[in-house]
Parts: C-alpha cells; sequence; structure tokens
C-alpha cells in the first residue's frame, strides 16, 4: 500500500518588518504633529532684543503677555487691565515674591507697556521684568 505524504501544518507566525514600519511611520506622524499643529500657550509675539539680557528661573512666576492688538493675556487666559492685579493677587503664594514677567510684542506701543506695569505696581507687584531675546 503506498502512503501519501501529509503535508506539514505550518505555524503561524508574525512578520516583523511590516509592525515596524508601521510603528515608525506613526512616531513620525506624532512628532509631526506636535511640533506643527498643536499652537503654543498664548498669543505669538516677537520679542524685542536687547544685548544684556540674562536667563530668569524665578520659583514663582507669572507671564503677562501683550499682543500688538492690545489683548492681555495671564498666563495664556485673556483678561482685562483691572483685573490683572486681582488675578495675579489670588494666584500669589504668601512664602515667596510673585515675579512678574511681562512678555510684549515688539510693536506694543510703550504708553501700553506702561500702563500694564503701572497697574501691576499699584497692585503691590515690585519684581517685574520685561522679556527680550539676544540678537
Amino acid at each position: 500500500m503506498k502512503a501519501w505524504d501529509e503535508p506539514k501544518k505550518r505555524k503561524a507566525h508574525i512578520e516583523l518588518i511590516p509592525m515596524i514600519d508601521v510603528m515608525m511611520f506613526l512616531l513620525v506622524f506624532f512628532v509631526l504633529i506636535s511640533l506643527n499643529v498643536i499652537p503654543a500657550l498664548g498669543i505669538k509675539t516677537q520679542l524685542p532684543g536687547a544685548s544684556s539680557a540674562v536667563q530668569l528661573k524665578p520659583q514663582n512666576k507669572a507671564i503677562v503677555t501683550l499682543a500688538a492688538s492690545g489683548e492681555l493675556q495671564l498666563d495664556g487666559e485673556p483678561l482685562s487691565l483691572a483685573e490683572l492685579p486681582e488675578r495675579l493677587k489670588a494666584q500669589a503664594r504668601p512664602d515667596s515674591q510673585t515675579t512678574i514677567i511681562v512678555n510684549g510684542d515688539k510693536a506694543v506701543a510703550i504708553e501700553r507697556l506702561v500702563e500694564v506695569m503701572d497697574s501691576l505696581r499699584q497692585g503691590g507687584f515690585n519684581a517685574i521684568s520685561i522679556a527680550t531675546r539676544k540678537p
């Protein structure tokens, strides 16, 4: 009697090369999306340059942003000039001094900058810095 050879059953296996390709495409996709599509908090400003600019690393800081259009933001949240001192006092910690960094577009009028700084000083904040970039 003649026996017919039965074909060997092949075990299922996972191909790694296509899976690695898919993972690389996903990685590239998410990196590009995170760099270009997700906007940064606050208003985009072009800082003025200063040759004597230094890096500040205060413990308790608040960033006030002035846009060329006149818009005012505190840590990325829009507000009016009258609300600024109250909001800063509400978020201030009693154990440390709050350093305020004014991040203003270079097209902002000096009068607007003086208004904001005057409002901050009347609110009791004396540690005020102006953000610049090194040329």
